[in-house]
Formats: C-alpha cells, sequence, structure tokens
C-alpha cells in the first residue's frame, strides 16, 4: 500500500499536524516506510505461535486483596523531618 499526497494531508488534517508543503514529501516517504514494515509483518506465519499475554492459558495470579501497612514504616519514616510514633508529623493549620 502507498500512500499518495492527497492521503497524507488527509491523515495530517485528521491528526491536526500542520504541515508545510516540503514536508510533506518528506512525512509520505517515512508513512510509505511504516506501512511496508507493517505489510511484512502481516506476511509472518504466526499460526503455531500462542499468544504471549491477552487472555488464553496463560493467566496471570493476582494477589491477596488486603490492605496491610507495609511492613516498613521504620524505613519510610526513617527521613522524616517530625514524627509522631509510626505517623508523619505536621504543623497544625488553623485559619
Amino acid at each position: 500500500m502507498s500512500l499518495d499526497t492527497e492521503t497524507v494531508r488527509r491523515v495530517a488534517s485528521l491528526a491536526r499536524i500542520h504541515l508545510e508543503e516540503e514536508e510533506i514529501a518528506r512525512l509520505q516517504g517515512e508513512l510509505n516506510g511504516i506501512l511496508a514494515w507493517v505489510e511484512q509483518l502481516q506476511a509472518v506465519d504466526t499460526s503455531g505461535v500462542e499468544p504471549m499475554a491477552g487472555g488464553g492459558a496463560t493467566m496471570l495470579r493476582l494477589r491477596a486483596d488486603a490492605v496491610t501497612d507495609g511492613g516498613i514504616a521504620e524505613a519510610v519514616l526513617a527521613n522524616a523531618p517530625d514524627r509522631a510514633g509510626d505517623y508523619f508529623a505536621v504543623p497544625k493549620v488553623v485559619e
């Protein structure tokens, strides 16, 4: 598949990209190169290849949805300027 200059202008308009006239030929070559690469990928026989993601037999194991403190309160609060127990201490703001 090859794009002509009018199609490149239309794609640029749909993408809301302003192109100067001298940029159209360069962009046309780049887009035609991308489309040639996609056609090359479509020619690859993938009939015996199982999908790596997106469902199928391989599912990710889910962890339990439980609320925890993370167990690292000391490491988190090590550089706190002020603390009150296992919490950050902040100045009181009253208006």
